[in-house]
């Protein structure tokens, strides 16, 4: 039996991105990226919990506020998902977004790397019929 069947691990819910300004960063991935705004609850002081997700994904990114051990600017390993990397990449270099080239080599889907608002790295991949 594996550590992870033992410990009951069934899923993966939320991967945290850290961030300088929820607002901000609410702009970016709500209305750059066209994610859902799931959750969005006070945490105390001006504090929250924010939650974005594409529609219909049971994985979630965590909009969390950027600290001395958590800063921004890293690389999150995080890989979006696009029907078409062409456009995906055309629609966010129109958004003065940072983007670099899409990337193609025979049998590996289309990708390109892009930061967010706060030099956070992601990538996107296209996957037919996502």
């Amino acid at each position: 039996m594996s550590q992870a069947s033992a410990a009951g691990v069934v899923g993966i819910h939320t991967v945290g991105i850290p961030v300088n300004d929820q607002d901000k960063a609410i702009d970016f991935y709500v209305g750059v990226l066209g994610l859902d705004r799931r959750i969005d609850v006070p945490m105390g002081g001006d504090r929250r919990w924010i939650e974005v997700a594409p529609p219909g994904s049971s994985t979630s990114l965590a909009l969390v506020p950027a600290s001395e051990s958590d800063p921004t600017g890293k690389e999150t390993g995080v890989r979006h998902v696009a029907s078409d990397a062409e456009a995906a990449h055309r629609h966010l270099s129109g958004s003065a977004v940072d983007v670099g080239e899409i990337l193609r080599w025979p049998g590996v889907p289309a990708m390109f790397a892009f930061r967010d608002m706060d030099g956070n790295g992601l990538e996107m991949i296209e996957v037919s019929g996502s």
